[in-house]
């Protein structure tokens, strides 16, 4: 076998060696990808449902409210009268 072919066979084996390592470390970098997406999904939701229910908190208690008002307005009405 001549100098050149080993050559060419070497950078062969070489650049072949790196392409199959680099699709190797593509896949797992799509994959972390993908289960951090997962991850982002569910804390996404989870801060959903925490301000539905936040704001299920903030209408009773801004209703609550309207009908304190209510009853001071009334009250003071009638004492006037």
């Amino acid at each position: 076998m001549s100098g050149s072919s080993k050559v060419v066979l070497g950078l062969s084996v070489v650049l072949t060696a790196a392409t199959v390592a680099g699709v190797h470390m593509k896949q797992r970098q799509d994959q972390q990808r993908l289960r951090d997406g997962v991850i982002r999904d569910i804390e996404r939701q989870n801060r959903k449902k925490e301000n539905i229910r936040l704001l299920g908190e903030q209408i009773l208690l801004t209703e609550q409210l309207e009908a304190e008002r209510e009853k001071t307005v009334l009250a003071k009405g009638s004492q006037k009268t």
